[in-house]
């Protein structure tokens, strides 16, 4: 028998397990003997060579006999591909949320270890793309459907990461989250995304806070909505509430000013509601139908739902606060060019809150940069800010007709959209 013989494990097409020797020829298994050792037949048995070689393994798979009378050419290219579906297929198996696994990095990895004889990744793009998606959980359709307990509802650090659910609702806060959301309770930003909702949902809501002595804004839950009604958003801040103070002893958490996500908080509050107006006008002449509905919502719940002044910072402008969650949203946006299902969203809004807990643990320990950009941006909508004031000043001294202030605010917005 040859010394020095390399086994590779691998699988055949249909499954069954194959050895590999030396990366060059390929074994599917025949039979079991009665002393349990497996007999394994070179895979050109049945083929037109009608290969005789065999090779026998015991169950620690040593080899027991090998006999290697081949007569056909060695095959390293076709051995190479199926050790390599074999290695990425395993890859996946071992994983319990498969969301994660990038295919081409794993065959790059795999390749470097492999050596000079490889296949090209498109030649096992697809059969590893339908290996993945088998391995994928089934898609929920319905806020029915969606299940109170699952191993997508811990974080990466093995804690709980949903915290309610009901019939309309399921939030998502880490105990990190529900920290940042106790600790920095003066201003927690909201905003809501619909473009990332799943296609049952209504609505992906989303809280944030701002560390100022780390000049960083943190993501303090994340929320999928079933529909829009003031009880589901109120039932909503009751469950961060409840779980912040739980968090904190039982000590009573009440965020002092929540913000909406806009640059209308940037504007002269008394004639906001007057650029709403201009803003609905403008989006109907254009036919802007989902637009449309997303003003509906704000004004339910910003202009009419909470005192304006909770939000209009206008006089008070420290930090781009109003672009807090909005970036956030965008970022979301970009990275599900379709609607994402139930699972793979809640795999990425995971993945972010762990980037963020190192993000912070870093931070807290000196090891961060202040962001220059985000500074010289606040400076800049603050020097604009104060330019349109001084413009106001002049045209109310002048007695000007109030549609020409409204008009100097809507330019206002319009350079504040350019800006941010």
């Amino acid at each position: 028998m040859e010394e020095n013989l390399i086994i590779d494990i691998s699988e055949s097409n249909k499954g069954k397990e194959q050895i590999i020797i030396n990366k060059k020829y390929k074994f599917n298994f025949s039979y079991k003997r009665k002393d349990n050792s497996k007999v394994y037949k070179c895979t050109e048995y049945k083929k037109i060579n009608k290969c005789k070689s065999f090779i026998i393994l015991n169950d620690k798979k040593e080899i027991l006999k090998y006999n290697s009378s081949h007569n056909h050419p060695e095959n390293e290219y076709d051995v190479s591909l199926s050790i390599m579906k074999h290695k990425i297929k395993d890859g996946i198996e071992k994983s319990s949320i498969p969301f994660g696994i990038k295919i081409k990095p794993l065959y790059n990895k795999i390749s470097k270890e492999m050596g000079l004889i490889c296949p090209e990744y498109n030649s096992i793009k697809s059969q590893m793309s339908r290996n993945l998606n088998k391995k994928l959980p089934s898609n929920v359709t319905t806020f029915a459907e969606i299940p109170s307990e699952s191993e997508y509802y811990k974080t990466r650090r093995g804690e709980n990461f949903m915290i309610f659910k009901n019939s309309n609702l399921i939030i998502f806060q880490s105990p990190f989250q529900a920290k940042l959301f106790r600790e920095y309770n003066d201003d927690i930003f909201v905003d809501g995304t619909f473009f990332i909702a799943p296609k049952f949902s209504y609505q992906v809501f989303i809280t944030r806070t701002y560390a100022k002595e780390l000049d960083s804004f943190y993501t303090t839950s994340f929320a999928i909505l079933k529909n829009k009604e003031q009880e589901t958003y109120k039932m909503l801040f009751e469950k961060l509430k409840k779980n912040a103070n739980t968090c904190n002893n039982n000590i009573r958490i009440e965020p002092k000013n929540l913000h909406s996500i806009s640059n209308l908080p940037f504007i002269n509050p008394e004639y906001i509601f007057d650029i709403y107006v201009i803003i609905k006008i403008k989006s109907i002449k254009n036919n802007y139908c989902q637009f449309l509905k997303f003003l509906e919502y704000f004004y339910k719940t910003y202009l009419i739902d909470y005192d304006m002044k909770i939000w209009n910072y206008y006089n008070n402008i420290e930090h781009i606060t109003n672009n807090a969650s909005e970036s956030l949203n965008n970022y979301l946006n970009n990275l599900f060019p379709t609607k994402p299902s139930f699972y793979e969203l809640i795999d990425k809004l995971n993945e972010l809150e762990h980037l963020s807990y190192y993000d912070y643990q870093r931070k807290i320990r000196g090891i961060w940069k202040i962001k220059k950009r985000a500074i010289n941006k606040a400076n800049e909508i603050s020097v604009l800010i104060e330019r349109f004031k001084s413009i106001e000043a002049k045209l109310i001294d002048a007695k000007c007709d109030r549609n020409k202030i409204i008009n100097l605010w809507f330019d206002c917005l319009t350079n504040l959209n350019n800006i941010i």
